[in-house]
């Protein structure tokens, strides 16, 4: 079963706010065991907020599910000893630093393969390690913006617009995990690991596959459509008398029943809107038209009128009506870790044994447990602790067990 797929693989994850963590979540989802490895007060990602759910920062909960944490100071020779150890004993490495920082603290893949030549080590950056641009720092926003994401989103009369869900950093953790996934088979295969270069320009770029072969394919920058798809009509949202229906209904057959719907024979004889080519051509004409036709009747009125016709539509929905809805609540999307609710991994079989995922770590919750795990004795972990390399703070119980 998927969920136990990387079962026996040890994964250090040294990554911070969205991308990494997202990476090494989905790899914990199938099995793996995934050590998060932080400062003593907790990565980064730990303090962005709001929202926040009982001190903690929801949006880093949402990416550290199935995960434990070790707290420690990588600056001190110590420290880095430690992690050097574990290391040599690790099958995955993870991080997220700007290009150079793992080196500076001898923590390279170059360094590290000597002794770990099955190693496979992944490194997200914004840039990538080669680029030209390897130095400079970038976050989703950013990466939005430099690989043209922004330009194409929004109104014609608006300006640049975000997508408000961190989508490159999510396709770059995505992508990221597929990477190590296919390493993981060469190493399996007899192979030598790797140093995989993950940057959040190229994932973005890669997520608009489309618009860069339509681009690339005619020259035309994309224009601002607002919700329509640049090349279908109807294809976008619509105004009703109550809210907002998405349609498409651009294919020969369905534009005839949506006409027929809506009591328009007008329109599929309106040359302006005869083919596709030519509908996308006179996109503000159709889209004025049409609204004026939906807002005669309420959202729930034409999700049933069309959908009995075959015609793709939903209503535009709130969060709220999305947690709500029928659909939401049969696809088995959701999870609970611990006390955090969340969308949970749904690209095959839940659970064999129905345990619930594994809540978030605190930062350093499994210090010493992990330690002990990668071969690190009694003795030597009690001065770590003594010296304040590592932290932790037992009040919290112990996420494998709950």
């Amino acid at each position: 079963m998927f969920r136990e797929s990387l079962r026996g693989i040890r994964v250090l994850d040294f990554t911070h706010v969205v991308a990494g963590p997202v990476c090494t979540m989905t790899l914990a989802d199938l099995g793996a065991d995934v050590v998060k490895v932080e400062p003593l007060t907790g990565e980064i990602g730990r303090r962005v907020g709001p929202p926040w759910l009982d001190g903690q920062s929801v949006i880093s909960l949402g990416v550290n599910r199935n995960k434990r944490s070790l707290a420690i100071d990588l600056k001190t020779p110590e420290g880095n000893r430690a992690v050097r150890q574990m290391i040599s004993r690790a099958d995955v490495l993870v991080e997220s630093f700007r290009p150079g920082a793992m080196r500076a603290l001898g923590l390279d893949h170059a360094t590290l393969s000597g002794t770990n030549p099955a190693l496979v080590y992944c490194s997200i950056s914004a840039f990538g390690q080669e680029s030209p641009a390897r130095d400079r720092p970038g976050v989703d926003g950013v990466m939005q913006a430099v690989t043209g994401l922004m330009s194409t989103l929004g109104h014609p009369d608006s300006g640049p617009a975000k997508v408000q869900v961190p989508v490159a950093d999510m396709v770059t953790g995505y992508l990221a995990s597929i990477a190590v996934l296919a390493a993981l088979r060469e190493v399996r295969d007899g192979k030598r690991g790797q140093h995989l270069d993950v940057s959040l320009y190229n994932a973005t770029i890669m997520l608009q596959q489309v618009s860069f072969a339509s681009f690339l394919a005619s020259g035309a920058e994309p224009e601002r459509l607002g919700s329509a798809a640049p090349y279908a009509a109807p294809n976008e949202a619509l105004r009703t008398a109550d809210g907002w229906i998405m349609v498409a209904a651009y294919d020969p057959r369905r534009w005839a029943a949506l006409c027929r719907a809506l009591d328009a024979p007008g329109l599929p004889s309106d040359p302006r809107f005869a083919t596709n080519t030519d509908r996308v051509a006179h996109r503000p004409a159709l889209r004025a038209e049409l609204n004026r036709l939906f807002s005669r009747r309420t959202t729930a009125s034409w999700l049933e009128t069309l959908s009995a016709q075959d015609i793709l539509c939903a209503p535009v929905a709130g969060y709220r009506e999305v947690v709500e809805s029928e659909e939401y609540r049969a696809s088995g999307v959701e999870t609970t870790a611990g006390s955090v609710r969340m969308p949970g991994f749904v690209l095959g079989p839940s659970q064999p044994d129905g345990a619930p995922d594994r809540p978030p770590p605190q930062p350093g919750q499994h210090s010493s447990a992990v330690l002990a795990e990668y071969g690190l004795s009694e003795a030597e972990i009690a001065r770590l602790a003594e010296h304040g390399v590592i932290g932790g703070d037992h009040r919290w119980p112990d996420a494998a067990a709950s």
